[in-house]
């Protein structure tokens, strides 16, 4: 058994922050992070965009922001959790650049704002177009100086440990997380990680569609684990489809096309060059995400065509290649000239706005086990996230687990006798294709019938797969010594069924969720 007295399940901007602050805090204790794969693969490394803080209180407002999130949210955002995030934002983003963290800059010395869709003033801080890495080596560098952080990469968190593990907690009524079962990938080994506060900051769950702006660590493990737990999951159907990936025939991550390009002034066209979003919404392309995108997935239902294209052939060359020099280089080596060819783009799944429930700081239904970030539902996002609001949740959030926390782990903390993982029984695959196979067709399952437009035919048929890929799935977990891909592929099907069973319960459409009648 391994102990430690934090425990924080992800190396994205939520949990990173998190660890930073309860390491200085306590500089005695000692806290692990846990990554399944290199310690700044994450999606936050991905996020190109950039944050959203009120800076300007000429043009610009607290309510301004308030009702943008609130409108992109349909309704369903919690307005006393809006308004505490916009308004302690500036507090947390002077915190950011005390550690080192950059913006872009106008020649006057004052931040560069960019706007995106939903957005109704300029108030997006950004770092070119690589905000998210700019932010997650920041916090790397400074988490390194912490000698009571542990960052253990290559170590894949396979569950939680609560009551119904722990025989002295059988039957109680409260729900209580002692830390997680540990796969080291290096030895093979799952150990057994005791901890008095454990952090899920897991991130997203792209990777159950074919076509995602996620990297090939979101496979939602944080918010299965936590169901598996019986943490509270909730709107699990509102899963938002970022306009403009970069259309690319292969499967797996696709290369995002910032929402600040549009907010530059670049156009949507089909394939016969016409502009389409102004018979959408009058804010035509910055409209916000869930229109823009079921919008191209109307064009291209109606053209039969693959992809719609983004027009910046008519945006100013030096400001538009300073702003975005990492998206110009990817077309570069695709061979698109922006000057002369639009860029083919297409809907491809980003971000997912339920998630755990949480309160306001950061508190799950089982005690001792905290969620942040984009595994998270805390009542932001509602039906749809704002633009540039993700980056900001997680850093609001890492702050309130942590004022939280380090005020629950000083409460004496009762001991308890935690099992170690049995194997007994279980044997090495002898086949990895069964478990690639069935991703693949899990994959193919959400992005056919569980997309942008849905029904419940689709709905229905997409359930009764799954059930299946579930059947086969528990069998081989049961005979079978764990794998990363293993886990990841019961963590696949888990999130698969989440996101199918809370769209058939959804009987009206909000936000990012379309079902047709």
């Amino acid at each position: 058994m391994i102990k430690h007295d934090f425990l924080i399940i992800g190396s994205g901007l939520a949990g990173l922050t998190y660890a930073l602050k309860v390491a200085r805090h306590f500089p005695k204790k000692q806290i692990a992070v846990v990554t399944k794969a290199a310690a700044n693969e994450s999606n936050t490394k991905y996020a190109q965009g950039g944050m959203a803080v009120v800076m300007d209180n000429v043009t610009d407002s607290y309510d301004q922001h308030i009702q943008d999130t609130i409108i992109a949210g349909d309704g369903l955002c919690d307005p006393e959790i809006v308004e505490m995030v916009v308004k302690e934002a500036p507090e947390r983003l002077n915190e950011l650049l005390s550690w080192g963290a950059e913006f872009d800059k106008t020649k006057s010395g004052s931040f560069d704002l960019g706007r995106e869709g939903g957005h109704s003033q300029n108030r997006i801080l950004h770092h070119k177009d690589i905000t998210g890495y700019e932010l997650e080596e920041t916090l790397l560098s400074q988490v390194a100086e912490c000698k009571n952080i542990s960052l253990l990469s290559h170590h894949f968190a396979v569950d939680l440990i609560t009551n119904h593990h722990v025989q002295a907690w059988k039957g109680r009524e409260s729900n209580r997380c002692f830390g997680a079962y540990v796969l080291d990938e290096k030895t093979g080994k799952i150990e057994t990680y005791r901890s008095h506060i454990t952090l899920l900051a897991s991130g997203g769950i792209g990777q159950v569609y074919q076509n995602t702006t996620n990297p090939k660590v979101a496979t939602g493990d944080g918010v299965a684990m936590a169901y598996r737990a019986k943490a509270r999951i909730q709107h699990m159907e509102f899963v938002q489809f970022h306009p403009t990936a970069l259309y690319d025939t292969r499967p797996g991550q696709t290369f995002l096309i910032s929402e600040a390009v549009r907010g530059f002034g670049a156009v949507l066209r089909n394939r016969r060059g016409q502009l389409f979003m102004e018979n959408y919404d009058e804010r035509k392309e910055l409209a916000s995400r869930d229109i823009v995108s079921r919008a191209i997935d109307s064009e291209l239902k109606k053209s039969g065509d693959d992809y719609v294209y983004l027009d910046c052939r008519h945006l100013e060359p030096k400001a538009f290649e300073s702003h975005f020099p990492n998206i110009l280089q990817k077309c570069k080596e695709l061979g698109i000239d922006w000057r002369k060819d639009m860029i083919p783009v297409v809907p491809a799944a980003h971000y997912l706005c339920g998630g755990v429930v949480t309160n306001a700081f950061g508190q799950t239904q089982i005690a001792n086990l905290y969620a942040c970030g984009e595994c998270a539902y805390t009542g932001l996002h509602g039906a749809n996230r704002l633009a540039s609001n993700s980056l900001l949740e997680a850093l609001i959030f890492a702050h309130r687990c942590y004022e939280k926390s380090v005020t629950e782990i000083e409460i004496e903390a009762e001991e308890v006798e935690v099992p170690e993982w049995s194997e007994k029984g279980t044997t090495n695959p002898k086949e990895l294709i069964l478990i690639t196979h069935n991703k693949k067709e899990v994959q193919a399952i959400m992005s056919n019938y569980v997309g942008i437009v849905r029904s419940d035919i689709r709905l229905n048929r997409a359930s009764n797969r799954l059930k299946v890929l579930y059947e086969e799935t528990e069998d081989l977990y049961r005979k079978t010594k764990i794998s990363p891909q293993l886990a990841e592929l019961r963590n696949l099907i888990t999130i698969a069924y989440l996101i199918v069973k809370q769209s058939q319960e959804r009987t009206e459409n909000r936000g990012g969720f379309y079902k047709e009648a």
